[in-house]
């Protein structure tokens, strides 16, 4: 961030950074067998036979499970969220996934077969011996292909491979603004799949206890209720027969919110055994069957009048689901970004969206950083550069004109969200000033005289970040007078137990040292509501939830301290961590008074409740400058501005920290990341590190952050959520940015990934083919 402000590390950090973190591979339980997953090879079949006999005599196999055997212990479909309607009051078509394939394999990766032995090494044998005879079916590999009449049918309760046709926002008034319109800007992109690929691979280590039957898991999570209760929906089971414990996880992006099917199949085999089942996925098996990230052709077009105003968008997008749904999937394609940021951070007065959600023969897809953000801003800011183009004003003018000004928030949207806060005309202001757009030009002459092409391209977005509802918290104090804080919180790097305990120390006045952070602990106070990190929530929601539970132990505190004190309620002020009576030397500590009435049972500070919560919107401006290379068509990034509302900061170190997180992996799906799938035969091409690109520090270029909050009204800490803006304004600034520098080319399209082999090829084809 900018210059000045303060910086303080993070707790955990010593014990992640000398090896004293505990992952889930770092679990070992007494009498463990191990794993291995047989996955499908192809992309679409029916499964005539499977023969494990050979498996089964393997030296050390203990068990070989396949769907006829999850189908005879009744588990159930993994839970989506699903609570939206799409056209007409239609709702999402969610078809049934097994475990371990039954009947028929859908995409390739998918798993089919579990070998449990007593070595991983035995389990790999055992799988290599399964014989499995498949009849090929022709797969669907793209949404078009799924959707073409005549199209291979995926399940046979979503007709036409079509699981929502979903809309917002009204179609008559944007019609209208269309008819009577002076300039209309189009856009049509793919906003490619991608691998999250966490640190931390797929893993789990689950333990059955007959006696009680409780289910113990230890796997990466980014908060355990929302796999507890969908584990326990789909072994049938209830959710306190679950303990879900992940001590540390190596990286999250929304890929670790999932209910996978490997989970349930290990549920199935530590019951059936009586022993610990561990499994520790490959890379390989991680770029594979980790659900993906984005997956989606986004059309849009945005109606302007003589003078540049904008009068209405439309917008499209057709959704590649995957093979199931995801649990956010559905979700993250309908009612989260698409419809609560439709407009942007402009002023629009209509606006009109309708999305296609199809299944596909390939791995599902669901959350992935940004979750559905990225898209929204990369389409908007797409738009408002070719807006600029047909109409032939300023890109930066038309961006001012256009703006939702600080003075209109609370901003009611045309699809029914309202904007708490904001200011992207000063944030756009301070972009440019820090980046010298005005003297660009001078650079771009430079670099032509180098043989080089330059290109800069901005970005202003608004986006959602945490939720509605409520979130439940515990604050319990100990003999001693140190703090637990119980959460439904899953940090992945985000610097929870930093943080947390720092906000309620300073609001009770006593040292953060004393105060510990328990999130989505097993043996915490029972949580019933509530969920886990992600989608930007966890300072606004457990944060803010637990601001209130310590305002509350304020309150039950001022009780008994008047009473130990022999003064009145009314005479006591709170301040610096002690209640004293003014214009007295008349006070107690607050953890003073903690030691004094600590006792046997539930100490009387003890606070559990639950606190309503809402979302904020967080905003930025980017600008990117790149360089490309025309005999080559390598692309390079040379300087990088980011002004940013999060809202209030309460550690600008980790905020820094997850704007740059979100800068590379933005920066990765831009200039490189990609999961390609072979179109006939439904095989991934890039199902290792040797083939899929992943970012390195050597990518990013100069790096300039600047803060500029505008604190939101809807929680109690002004907090606005950080961990995706890096990654929503990357995309479309990198973008715009490499459209300019094609511009003496004639080209004013192109699609991500930015690779040099397709930079150099679109600079070579004949200009208007």
């Amino acid at each position: 961030m900018d210059a000045g402000t303060s910086r303080r590390g993070r707790r955990e950090d010593f014990r992640l950074l000398t090896g004293s973190g505990r992952y889930t591979a770092d679990w070992n339980l007494a009498r463990q067998a191990h794993a291995c997953f047989l996955r499908s090879d192809r992309a679409h079949a029916e499964i005539v036979t499977i023969d494990a006999g050979a498996a089964r005599a393997v030296p050390g196999v203990l068990a070989v499970l396949t769907g006829a055997d999850v189908v005879a212990a009744g588990f159930k479909t993994p839970p989506a969220i699903l609570f939206m309607k799409g056209k007409g009051g239609s709702a999402f078509k969610l078809p049934h996934r097994h475990a371990l394939a039954h009947e028929r394999v859908r995409f390739v990766g998918e798993p089919v077969a579990l070998v449990v032995a007593e070595s991983e090494a035995a389990a790999q044998d055992g799988a290599e011996r399964i014989a499995i005879d498949y009849r090929d079916l022709e797969p669907a590999i793209t949404a078009e292909d799924a959707l073409a009449a005549g199209a291979p049918q995926l399940h046979s309760d979503v007709p036409g491979n079509l699981a929502m046709e979903y809309e917002y926002g009204a179609p008559a008034p944007v019609e209208a603004a269309f008819a009577k319109a002076a300039h209309v800007a189009r856009v049509s992109l793919e906003a490619q799949r991608i691998a999250g690929n966490p640190m931390e691979p797929k893993a789990c280590l689950a333990a059955y206890h007959a006696a009680t039957g409780i289910y113990d898991l230890y796997l990466p999570t980014q908060g355990m209720s929302a796999l507890r209760d969908g584990l326990a929906q789909v072994a049938g089971v209830a959710p306190d027969k679950i303990r879900i414990h992940a001590h540390d996880v190596g990286g999250a992006f929304g890929v670790r919110n999932e209910v996978y099917p490997e989970f349930a199949a290990l549920l199935l085999a530590t019951r059936l055994l009586g022993r610990p089942v561990k499994w520790v996925g490959t890379r390989a098996e991680t770029i594979l069957s980790d659900h993906h990230g984005r997956g989606a052709k986004l059309t849009g077009a945005l109606a302007l009048d003589d003078e540049g105003n904008f009068l209405a968008v439309r917008i499209e997008w057709l959704v590649n689901l995957g093979a199931y749904a995801s649990n956010a999937g559905p979700f993250i394609n309908t009612g989260a970004a698409p419809t609560s940021s439709a407009v942007n951070a402009y002023r629009t007065p209509a606006a009109y969206g309708s999305h296609q959600l199809v299944f596909t023969n390939t791995t599902p897809t669901t959350a992935y950083r940004g979750a559905g953000r990225p898209n929204v801003s990369y389409l908007a800011e797409r738009l408002v550069d070719e807006a600029a183009r047909v109409s032939g004003i300023d890109r930066i003018a038309l961006r001012r004109k256009n703006l939702i000004p600080k003075a209109a928030f609370p901003y009611k949207t045309p699809t029914g969200s309202t904007y708490d806060s904001g200011d992207p005309p000063g944030l756009l202001k301070q972009a440019l000033e820090a980046a010298d757009w005005k003297g660009f030009e001078r650079r771009r002459r430079a670099a032509k005289r180098d043989g080089k092409l330059r290109g800069i391209g901005c970005a202003v977005f608004i986006e959602p970040s945490g939720g509605v509802g409520q979130e439940e918290i515990a604050i319990r104090f100990n003999a001693d007078g140190a703090l637990d804080l119980f959460t439904l919180s899953g940090a992945s790097g985000q610097g929870h137990e930093t943080v947390f305990p720092e906000i309620v120390a300073d609001i009770l006045g006593v040292p953060s040292d004393g105060v510990r952070l328990r999130a989505s602990d097993p043996d915490a106070p029972p949580l019933t509501v509530g969920t886990g990190s992600f989608g930007s929530r966890s300072l606004i929601s457990h944060g803010g939830a637990l601001v209130t539970g310590a305002r509350e132990v304020i309150r039950k505190g001022t009780e008994l301290a008047a009473k130990e004190l022999e003064v009145a309620e009314s005479d006591l002020v709170f301040e610096n961590g002690r209640y004293r009576v003014p214009g007295t030397d008349v006070s107690i500590g607050l953890g003073e008074l903690a030691k004094r009435l600590a006792g046997a049972g539930e100490h009387p500070l003890d606070t559990q409740m639950k606190v309503a919560i809402a979302g904020a919107f967080p905003s930025g401006a980017h600008v990117c400058e790149v360089e490309i290379d025309p005999a080559t068509g390598v692309l390079e990034l040379i300087r990088y501005v980011a002004v940013d509302d999060a809202g209030k900061i309460y550690n600008h170190t980790i905020v820094e920290a997850q704007l740059v997180g979100g800068l590379v992996q933005g920066i990765g799906q831009a200039v490189g990341e990609h999961c390609v799938y072979e179109g006939e035969t439904g095989q991934l091409l890039t199902g290792t590190f040797m083939d899929y690109y992943m970012p390195r520090a050597d990518v990013l270029p100069a790096l300039a952050l600047y803060d500029r909050p505008v604190p939101s009204p809807a929680n109690p800490l002004g907090a606005k959520g950080a961990g995706e803006a890096g990654t929503t304004g990357a995309i479309p600034a990198i973008a715009n940015a490499v459209i300019d520098a094609l511009k003496p080319c004639g080209i004013a399209h192109l699609d991500m990934p930015f690779t040099p082999h397709r930079i150099w090829q679109a600079m070579r084809k004949p200009t208007g083919s």
